[in-house]
């Protein structure tokens, strides 16, 4: 199935962190990914960010909730 841009560009996402200290990481669209935007969240802090025609990619680091359209993700801390 071929995504296109209109189908990803607008969407939502919300990032809970469920630790002090989760670095949220923006990730750029186009021939070259680079990162070009980062939020350190703190434990319950809420993050509602969308892809844009900047943002292809996000990275979470830490133990966070992750919801999408397509469902629930949970990233865990590294130990």
């Amino acid at each position: 199935m071929e995504l296109r841009n209109e189908e990803v560009l607008g969407d939502y996402f919300v990032i809970k962190a469920e630790e002090d200290g989760v670095n949220v990481i923006g990730l750029t669209r186009g021939a070259e990914t680079r990162f070009f935007h980062t939020e350190k969240l703190d434990k319950g802090e809420v993050m509602i960010a969308q892809f844009t025609e900047h943002t292809s990619a996000i990275k979470v680091h830490g133990q966070a909730i992750i919801q999408t359209k397509h469902g629930v993700i949970q990233a865990e801390s590294k130990e």
